[in-house]
């Protein structure tokens, strides 16, 4: 009797075991759905989740992975499901046995929870374009392999204890407003790193200057290989006060001046008078006989059917047949015969009155009067060859030919049948407008990117366009985006101060009053928060205020409520939602207010073109995630 009493104890004894086991195990699985639970229900989300108690977690709930044996979730998979403000701590730090967490492309916005980072067994992190901001939180997982958290707005240092991850192979921070020194990330397993435009000072450490230039530009105190060498001032910290070299004025020794030196300066300083009354008399004299010159212009009433001669006013019977066309120009027309015309009035730029021109039934241009050119003539037509040449590109509108005498500025453009962007995205509101989907949006802003880019590559480091706006996107029958306005910036001796164009300038095209390329990118990110939410950076009807585009689209995501940045026509279209945040982070990394922490214009067409990779992304979230270098918006 004695073994069967054994066996019905060790029979006893293991169901006891099994149920505790079976207790635990629910226990954990019951804890891991709570915290997924009062995660999805804390933060807002456009995509709606399907987590709920009645459902099995690891088989059914969106974006979540358990283990084998469905004990524990083990990855999170939310990238693009419009997810908008704060992570709440004790949610998805609850979490002890997660091993990749990926809430990249959504909004997420403050302090990322200590307790996320910190997860014991975490080794993937993708938070690339978000909006956190603050410190990186400490400490970090001594598992994590792959750190993203590129295109958010960190700040403060890099963590030393970075160099303590042994397993990292991937770090990317680039898009950040990281400040101070490089620690020195002597890893051995590290294969990617990329910490490129933020604020970063000092040398490279020896150990990492193995990476190409890429994992470091954009960061313009930071010096050493691959950069350039660094020199005394950038290498060494900025001085403090007390540092400070004594200067000739803080000497309490007076030397008094002679008689003579006295006499001097006073016969220096009433020339100096004379000369500069001189200079002033002149100045005037110059200026009244401008002001006589451009009342010969005739002026131009906007309207349909005007006179030809409306944009030839001012053109001198001595050069009527000194229109200048470009090598390979297909036209076959004198200036005489573009002054017959019959002309239409297509609108009132920044630079001047825009013409339709229509010579026969199969020719018909448009005609740019331009106003107040600062250069004289040869100038002005060395200027033109090399915009012509430099307009030979799909998605430039190309400038034709160009008239020039003392009085009048033509130049001579192919028509575009569809018209600009912006009266596709604001014209006819009201009942039977067909809307611009969303596929066409992207078409256009990846179009005129390879645009402005192509103008930046090969016009050279100080040529830009310096007129960016929807109105100056025009379309083909085909919607393919071309740029306009090409090269007329440098030609004018004016900034214009009319609110329609201030709403894309860079703040400091309007204090300095100078174009750059970082401020042609900035009025391109304009252009694509303008083209996501339909709302221009004008002011509205009757009022002079201008439109703070970047602003209001900051303030909106900020207070959290991001359904509403986007427009309404894009909102009723299906499964955009992840496209749309992707392109709202390109377009706010545009309008950074610092020049230097905006990408150039060719990385901007890259992230616009990763928008849509060639595989689908609902067929590859773990390999995506598996990446060593993710650099898709």
């Amino acid at each position: 009797m004695e073994n069967p009493t054994k066996l019905r104890l060790l029979a006893t004894t293991t169901f006891v075991l099994l149920l505790h086991n079976l207790y635990l195990t629910t226990a954990d699985l019951n804890s891991d759905a709570h915290a997924l639970l009062k995660f999805s229900s804390t933060v807002p989300h456009l995509r709606k989740l399907n987590w709920n108690s009645t459902i099995p977690i690891c088989t059914s709930w969106v974006g979540i992975k358990c283990n084998d044996e469905g004990t524990r979730v083990i990855a999170i998979h939310l990238p693009g499901v419009g997810l908008y403000g704060q992570i709440p701590p004790d949610s998805i730090g609850k979490l002890d046995a997660l091993r990749i967490l990926s809430l990249r492309s959504n909004l997420l916005s403050g302090t990322l929870p200590s307790d996320i980072t910190s997860i014991p067994s975490l080794q993937s992190l993708y938070l690339q374009h978000n909006n956190f901001s603050g410190d990186i939180p400490l400490p970090l997982s001594p598992q994590i392999s792959v750190l993203d958290l590129s295109f958010n707005s960190f700040s403060g240092n890099i963590p030393q204890t970075i160099k303590n991850l042994t397993r990292l192979t991937s770090l990317n921070l680039q898009f950040n407003s990281f400040s101070g020194a490089l620690p020195d990330l002597n890893l051995t397993r590290l294969r990617v790193l990329n910490i490129s435009h933020n604020m970063l000072n000092g040398s490279i450490p020896i150990s990492m200057q193995k990476f190409p230039v890429s994992s470091f530009e954009g960061n313009s105190f930071l010096c050493g290989p691959p950069l350039s060498q660094c020199s005394s001032l950038t290498s060494s910290p900025s001085p403090s006060p007390n540092y400070l070299p004594s200067m000739p004025f803080h000497s309490k020794r007076h030397t008094k001046l002679s008689t003579g030196a006295i006499v001097g300066i006073a016969v220096g300083g009433f020339f100096l008078l004379l000369l500069l009354a001189f200079f002033l008399f002149f100045c005037l004299k110059k200026k009244n006989e401008d002001s006589v010159g451009a009342l010969k212009v005739q002026a131009v009433t906007a309207g349909k059917n005007e006179k030809s001669d409306d944009f030839g006013s001012g053109v001198q019977a001595a050069e009527k047949n000194k229109l200048v066309f470009f090598d390979g120009s297909a036209y076959n027309f004198d200036l005489e015969d573009l002054l017959r015309a019959s002309a239409e009035v297509l609108g009132k730029g920044s630079y001047g009155t825009a013409y339709k021109a229509i010579l026969d039934e199969e020719t018909t241009v448009v005609v740019k009067r331009i106003r107040e050119v600062g250069v004289p003539k040869k100038e002005f037509e060395q200027h033109m060859e090399f915009v012509g040449r430099l307009g030979r590109h799909p998605n430039i509108v190309p400038l034709c030919a160009y008239y020039y005498s003392k009085d009048e500025k033509l130049l001579v453009y192919e028509y575009m049948h569809t018209g600009s962007l912006s009266s596709l995205l604001h014209g006819n509101r009201g009942i039977g407008r067909t809307p611009l989907d969303w596929d066409s949006r992207v078409k256009i802003s990846l179009e005129a990117a390879k645009g402005i880019a192509h103008i930046h590559s090969e016009g050279g480091a100080k040529f830009t366009h310096g007129n960016i706006k929807s109105s100056n996107i025009l379309l083909t029958r085909d919607l393919d985006g071309c740029v306009s306005d090409l090269g007329l910036a440098p030609l004018m001796n004016f900034l214009p101060t009319k609110s329609r164009c201030i709403g894309y300038y860079a703040p400091e095209v309007i204090e300095t009053r100078k174009f750059t390329q970082k401020s042609d990118v900035y009025s391109f990110g304009v252009l694509l928060l303008e083209i996501l939410t339909g709302k221009a950076p004008l002011p509205s009807s009757g009022q002079d205020e201008v439109v703070d585009l970047p602003r209001w689209v900051r303030s909106v995501v900020r207070e959290e409520w991001t359904a509403e940045v986007f427009d309404v026509e894009l909102m009723k279209q299906q499964h955009v939602e992840e496209e749309m945040v992707q392109m709202l982070q390109i377009g706010l990394a545009c309008v950074t207010r610092v020049p230097d922490m905006r990408p150039s214009m060719e990385e901007v067409v890259k992230m616009i073109m990763d928008l849509r990779p060639s595989d689908s992304s609902e067929n590859r979230p773990s390999s995506e995630d598996n990446r060593s270098n993710v650099v898709t918006p």
